[in-house]
């Protein structure tokens, strides 16, 4: 069987209970396989089936970690790593220098191989309807995490407006940047990040007529 020389996240994998690492590491596999396969015969000609037989799991096991085909596009193992980023910066930074911190950080501690597994999956949703519309389900529960970190750094209530809109200009600037990036890899994508923060720093200069 193939393996994949990029199992993630490895930095964080000793804090976790040796369960837990045995689970997220079936998980990984998993994923990682049917990436492979999707990548060799196309999405929908690959079945669910095919994947647990080159993950070494039965279909049983693969619905236990992975409720659908969609989903093992869908998880991305980086979410939950990027809201305790965002929580463990400096408590004297603006939440918009919090995010930009945590960007840069988060995307240097990915090695070669995980930047271009990443958008490898990036490409995957955008390219097939299904995964693009499930994508929304994805996006509005890293909303709702991403809003709680921001609360918390803040001391403002959960699901306080201003918090919600902050977050999502945060979101349209990640989305263009990486849209950008897919179409143009050579493009640096941490730098695309930091142009948009910077653009809506200076209060979008287009809503102006600028």
């Amino acid at each position: 069987m193939e393996t994949e020389s990029h199992n993630r996240p490895n930095s964080r994998e000793q804090q976790i209970p040796l369960r837990d690492r045995k689970k997220l590491k079936t998980r990984l596999t998993i994923q990682q396989q049917a990436m492979r396969l999707f990548r060799a015969q196309g999405y929908n000609d690959t079945t669910v089936e095919q994947i647990a037989e080159a993950a070494e799991v039965s279909p049983s096991t693969f619905f236990r970690y992975f409720p659908t085909k969609e989903s093992v596009v869908l998880t991305d193992f980086y979410d939950p790593m990027v809201i305790d980023l965002v929580l463990s910066q400096p408590p004297e930074l603006s939440p918009l220098d919090a995010l930009r911190k945590t960007v840069k950080e988060g995307y240097e501690n990915m090695s070669a191989a995980e930047r271009e597994s990443e958008m490898e999956r990036s490409r995957l949703i955008m390219s097939v309807p299904e995964l693009r519309t499930a994508a929304m389900g994805n996006f509005l529960n890293v909303f709702q995490l991403m809003t709680d970190a921001l609360s918390k750094r803040t001391g403002r209530p959960a699901g306080d407006g201003d918090i919600r809109m902050f977050a999502g200009a945060f979101f349209g600037i990640a989305l263009a940047a990486g849209m950008i990036w897919l179409e143009d890899p050579s493009k640096d994508l941490i730098q695309l990040f930091d142009d948009g923060i910077s653009y809506l720093e200076k209060g979008l200069p287009l809503a102006r007529g600028e």
